[in-house]
């Protein structure tokens, strides 16, 4: 009788054991939102809370610029402003909400001044802009977050250029 207690005690204690290892090996698997954001650095929020507002002025900008310019060219630079940095805040609150980031979301007032005040604020923006977009690619933490600069910094190139061209031909 002794020993049938003691073989049913070990049972007992052994399947207590693995009940709970695997208890603790199911809670640590779970993400937390800290474990999510856990690869970012506060350098990478920081770019991501800093590129989430600038894309929302762009679009913002680009709106303005659609409806208020007075050359077709500068419509046309709005309204690209407002197809890629839309597609890009997208793509980055996308990732934002993998990573446990909380992006600011206040739209930013704007007004309209003229063509050329606005083709100046997007070369000078666009020059910045790039700086920080090929900074954070190439210094970045996070791989998603680098990934989504790198790729950005492409199309802020594209802007620049096409944001010069455009002020070349307001003169």
């Amino acid at each position: 009788m002794k020993n049938k207690v003691t073989v049913i005690l070990r049972f007992c204690i052994v399947t207590m054991t693995v009940a709970a290892l695997s208890f603790v090996g199911v809670a640590t698997a779970q993400e937390s939102p800290a474990a999510k954001s856990s690869s970012l650095s506060a350098k990478d929020k920081t770019f991501m809370k800093k590129a989430a507002r600038g894309g929302m002025m762009e679009v913002a900008m680009g709106r303005l610029a659609e409806q208020n310019a007075k050359s077709e060219d500068v419509k046309s630079f709005g309204k690209r402003m407002v197809t890629d940095h839309s597609k890009a805040n997208d793509e980055l609150k996308s990732i934002a909400e993998k990573k446990g980031v909380k992006l600011p979301t206040k739209e930013p007032s704007s007004k309209w001044s003229s063509d050329k005040v606005y083709m100046e604020m997007m070369v000078k923006d666009h020059e910045k802009d790039l700086a920080e977009f090929q900074e954070e690619a190439k210094t970045g933490s996070d791989p998603d977050v680098k990934k989504f600069a790198e790729d950005t910094a492409k199309v802020v190139q594209e802007h620049l250029d096409l944001a010069k061209e455009t002020q070349g031909k307001l003169k």
